[in-house]
C-alpha cells in the first residue's frame, strides 16, 4: 500500500513537472541557445554584425567565457594557438581550430526539429552531427555548403584559394551551385583556384593533431554522457551531461528520482556562487556558470533542498519528448519594495504563484551581487518578477578585443589529400593575381609539394603557421608589398532545409510568425538584439551571406 502511494506521488510529481515545463515555455526564451562548452587560449565572440563578421567594423568583439550561451546572430572566433568547442542540444558538436571564425546564421525550430545553419567564415572546423526527429544541419564555407542528414563527422576548411571537406564518419551532401554530390567516409571534395575552380573528388588525408584532438574529445564526451544518461534518460537533450558525470555525484531524492550536486560543496553552499551575470537585450540577465559543469544546472531543471546535502539539482522533464525551454537562470526573481532577491527554482513551481523554495529564504542582491547566504523572509511579502531591473545586478566585465585577423592561407594538394598553409607577413609566399595562384616571391630554392606538405604537418594544427619551407612564422596578414590579395569572393547563402524533410513553414519566436522556406528563407543573424529570432518573412532578402576570405575566380 505504501508503495502504491509512493508511485502515485511520484507520478504526480512527473506530471506536474511536465505542466511546469510547458508553462515555462511561454515565459522563457523561445530562441534556441547552444553552449560554448570548451575554450583554449584566445576565444572571442560578437553578438551581432552585418553580413560578414570579419569585415564589419562595427561588430563589437569580446573575450568569451566558458558556458557562454550562444544564439542566432553570434559569431565565435579563435586566435593563435587556440581552440573551442560548441555543444548543441541533440549532441551535435562543432570544434574550431586556431584562427577560425564560425557564424551562427540560423538556430531555430520547426515543429520540434532543430534547424542549424552555420557559416565557416575562415579557418578549419570539424563538425559532429547527430540529428534526430527531422533535425537539419548544414555548414557553408567559401564555395559550397555541406549538409548532414544522418550521424556524421566532417572537417571543413575555408581558405583564400579554396575550400575543402573531408568526411571522417557517415555520409554528407555537398551543395555547389545547382549540383549535389554525395560523399561517404574517407572521401574529400575540394575547390581550388589553382585548378581552375573545378571540384575535385579525392580521399581524406591522414589525421593531423587537430583531427586526433577532436576524436579524443568526442569519445570522452560520448562515454561520460552515456554514464550520466542512466540518471537522466533524456532522448532529446544531452548538452552538458558529460560534465555532470565528471564533476559531481548523484543522490536518490525521494519523490524526485535522482539529484545531482558538484564535488566539494557543503550543506550551506549557494548555487549562485559559482558564476557571473551577463546581460542580453533579448533575454535579460543570464547566469554564466564558471565551473565546467555550470551549464545544465543553471538553465534547465530545478533545485531541491536536502537537509543532509543542501541544494541538489533535479533534472525534471528530461524524460519527455519535446524541446526543453531555455532559462536564463534556474532561479525566481523576487522583490520586496526596493529589495531584490533570487530563489532557486523548484520542480513544482507554478507561474504566478510564490516559489516553493521561498520558505527557505532569499538570496538577496546587494550592490549588484548575489549574497552567498539565505536571508530569512521573516513573514515579509516577496513578489515575483520575470527579470530584475538591469541596474540591480553587475554584469561580468568582458574584455573588449580586436576583430579576428583575416589570414591568407593556401591549400596544398598532394596524393595524401589537401592540407593548409598559412602565409605570414614576412613570408615570400604571395598571391599572383595574373596566375591565380600563390607563388614564392624570393624563389631561394625549388620546393615541391611533398616538402611543403611535410612542413605543414610538422607545424601541426595549433594555429602555428608554416611557409613552403616549413619554417614557423608569425600569423599576421601578408604585407601588401608582397603581392595583391585575392579579391573578395562572391558570397553564397546557406541552403534552405529541404521542404520534404521538415515541412514548408518555419515558425519563429513568441510572436508566432512564420516564414516559408521555399520562398527565400533568411536567417536573422545580422542582428541579434531581437527577442524572437524568427525567420524573415517570405521574400525577404538574405542580408547575411556566407563567403570566405578570397575570390575563387
Amino acid at each position: 500500500m505504501k508503495r502504491s502511494y509512493a508511485l502515485i506521488f511520484l507520478l504526480g510529481v512527473i506530471l506536474a513537472s511536465a505542466v511546469v515545463a510547458s508553462g515555462a515555455a511561454a515565459e522563457e526564451s523561445h530562441a534556441r541557445i547552444v553552449r560554448l562548452s570548451l575554450l583554449q587560449g584566445d576565444v572571442r565572440f560578437t553578438q551581432q554584425f552585418h553580413s560578414d563578421s570579419l569585415t564589419d567594423a562595427k561588430a563589437g568583439w569580446e573575450a568569451a567565457l566558458l558556458n557562454l550561451p550562444i544564439r542566432q546572430g553570434y559569431a565565435i572566433a579563435t586566435g593563435l594557438d587556440s581552440r573551442s568547442e560548441i555543444e548543441f542540444e541533440n549532441g551535435a558538436m562543432a570544434f574550431l581550430s586556431a584562427n577560425t571564425v564560425v557564424e551562427f546564421y540560423d538556430l531555430s525550430l520547426y515543429d520540434g526539429s532543430l534547424i542549424t545553419r552555420l557559416v565557416l567564415r575562415q579557418g578549419s572546423a570539424i563538425f559532429y552531427v547527430n540529428p534526430a526527429r527531422g533535425d537539419y544541419f548544414s555548414v557553408t564555407g567559401g564555395d559550397f555548403s555541406v549538409e548532414a542528414n544522418g550521424r556524421a563527422r566532417f572537417r571543413l576548411d575555408n581558405f583564400d584559394d579554396g575550400s575543402n571537406v573531408n568526411v571522417e564518419q557517415g555520409h554528407v551532401n555537398v551543395l555547389q551551385k545547382e549540383a549535389t554530390t554525395a560523399l561517404a567516409k574517407g572521401q574529400s571534395y575540394s575547390v581550388n583556384v589553382n585548378q581552375g575552380g573545378n571540384a575535385v573528388l579525392g580521399r581524406t588525408p591522414d589525421s593531423d593533431d587537430f583531427d586526433k584532438w577532436v576524436s579524443g574529445r568526442i569519445d570522452s564526451v560520448a562515454t561520460a554522457t552515456a554514464y550520466a544518461n542512466q540518471y537522466l534518460n533524456s532522448p532529446d537533450y544531452t548538452s552538458g551531461f558529460a560534465d555532470l558525470y565528471n564533476y559531481g555525484s548523484w543522490y536518490t531524492m525521494p519523490g524526485y528520482g535522482y539529484g545531482w550536486q558538484p564535488f566539494g560543496v557543503g550543506a550551506g553552499w549557494c548555487p549562485f556562487s559559482y558564476g557571473s551575470w551577463m546581460w542580453d537585450a533579448s533575454i535579460g540577465w543570464n547566469f554564466i556558470g564558471m565551473a565546467p559543469w555550470g551549464w545544465l544546472p543553471y538553465h534547465y531543471g530545478g533545485w531541491v533542498f536536502n537537509p543532509l546535502y543542501g541544494w541538489v539539482w533535479v533534472p525534471t522533464s528530461f524524460g519527455f519528448y519535446g524541446r526543453l525551454p531555455y532559462r536564463p537562470v534556474t532561479g525566481v526573481w523576487v522583490h520586496n519594495g526596493g529589495a531584490v532577491g533570487i530563489v532557486p527554482i523548484h520542480p513544482l513551481d507554478t507561474h504566478g504563484k510564490p516559489p516553493v523554495n521561498l520558505g527557505r529564504g532569499v538570496y538577496t542582491v546587494n550592490n549588484g551581487t548575489v549574497g552567498s547566504a539565505l536571508a530569512a523572509t521573516g513573514g515579509q511579502k516577496w513578489s515575483t518578477e520575470k527579470n530584475p531591473p538591469r541596474n540591480s545586478l553587475t554584469a561580468t566585465s568582458l574584455a573588449s578585443t580586436a576583430a579576428p585577423t583575416r589570414l591568407s592561407r593556401t591549400i596544398l594538394s598532394s596524393s595524401a589529400g589537401n592540407r593548409a598553409v598559412t602565409v605570414s607577413r614576412d613570408s615570400s609566399i604571395v598571391y599572383d593575381g595574373s596566375q591565380h595562384r600563390f607563388v614564392n616571391n624570393n624563389t631561394p630554392r625549388k620546393v615541391n609539394t611533398e616538402e611543403a606538405q611535410r612542413g605543414t604537418d610538422a607545424a601541426g594544427d595549433k594555429g602555428k603557421t608554416a611557409t613552403a619551407q616549413g619554417q614557423m612564422r608569425s600569423p599576421n596578414v601578408p604585407a601588401p608589398a608582397h603581392g595583391a590579395a585575392p579579391a573578395p569572393r562572391a558570397n553564397i547563402a546557406p541552403p534552405r532545409p529541404p521542404a520534404g524533410s521538415i515541412g514548408t513553414s518555419h515558425s519563429g519566436g513568441p510572436s508566432g510568425g512564420t516564414a516559408t522556406w521555399n520562398a527565400g528563407h533568411s536567417g536573422n543573424s545580422s542582428s541579434s538584439s531581437g527577442a524572437t529570432h524568427s525567420s524573415a518573412p517570405s521574400g525577404a532578402s538574405t542580408s547575411h551571406s556566407s563567403g570566405g576570405g578570397s575570390s575563387h575566380h
